[in-house]
């Protein structure tokens, strides 16, 4: 059973995708083995070394090695907002971790890739048996308040898939919601966003003795922790297009 696909670029179908059994590899490079049996990635480009690397299944995740002497790749996470680890030149066997990535290989003034899927997943069964109290959560926060709305509003454009995309203005959020918040301005989205930096934890709440320096670039500390520790996913987007009359708190 195959627990890795990769899948090259302009791939018209999964007959051109190569899929991997845990313990199977795969080379890539500009040159294909003299034995045509052995499967192989051809990136016909003069900038890609003849053997530039190889792809290792092992069960829920696959390993990259960077047999180029001059390169770093780079395996981006098209879900993770920017996430993204480097392989530098000689480096045998990176774990990668991602369901889905992107392999970026430089290759003379362009920039070329290709997509690697793990969908397998293995997962440790809860025991609902332990004895004691329950962990208290990291990040107390509820889908069905307007805070939450906001948040999601905020980290919609780099969850559509523009990592790098800059986040929308307040009263870009405010046109986001407002038709189903019609109540929304400009106040209540900013309160909403002191809010969520106390709440997060990012700034000291107003009765504190000592508030702490000014929090500047308030809104990307909180889009960066919501989508470094899946604080807001991309099915949450659905939230902005449901009812947020009786949500709360709000202003």
């Amino acid at each position: 059973m195959y627990s890795i696909i990769v899948v090259p670029a302009q791939c018209a179908g999964p007959e051109e995708q190569f899929r991997l059994a845990p313990g199977e590899s795969l080379r890539f490079g500009r040159t294909p083995p003299d034995d045509p049996a052995l499967p192989h990635l051809t990136l016909a480009h003069d900038g890609i070394s003849r053997s530039a690397g190889k792809i290792r299944a092992s069960g829920a995740f696959w390993t990259l090695s960077n047999l180029g002497s001059r390169h770093t790749y780079v395996v981006e996470n098209p879900e993770g907002a920017g996430e993204h680890l480097k392989v530098a030149p000689g480096r045998l066997d990176a774990p990668v971790p991602f369901e889905f990535s992107r392999v970026v290989l430089p290759a003379a003034g362009e920039l070329l890739d290709f997509e690697v899927w793990a969908p397998r997943h293995d997962y440790v069964t809860a025991d609902p048996s332990l004895p004691g109290a329950r962990t208290a959560p990291a990040f107390a926060l509820d889908r069905s308040k307007r805070y939450f709305a906001v948040l999601a509003a905020l980290c919609e454009p780099r969850l559509r898939g523009e990592p790098h995309a800059p986040l929308p203005t307040v009263d870009q959020v405010v046109d986001r919601l407002r038709p189903h918040w019609p109540a929304a301005s400009r106040t209540s989205v900013q309160w909403n966003i002191d809010y969520l930096a106390v709440k997060l934890r990012l700034k000291a709440p107003p009765e504190s003795a000592d508030c702490g320096p000014r929090l500047n670039g308030k809104k990307e500390s909180l889009v960066s922790l919501a989508l470094r520790f899946d604080l807001v996913r991309e099915t949450d987007l659905a939230l902005l297009d449901t009812e947020l009359s009786t949500r709360g708190p709000a202003r």
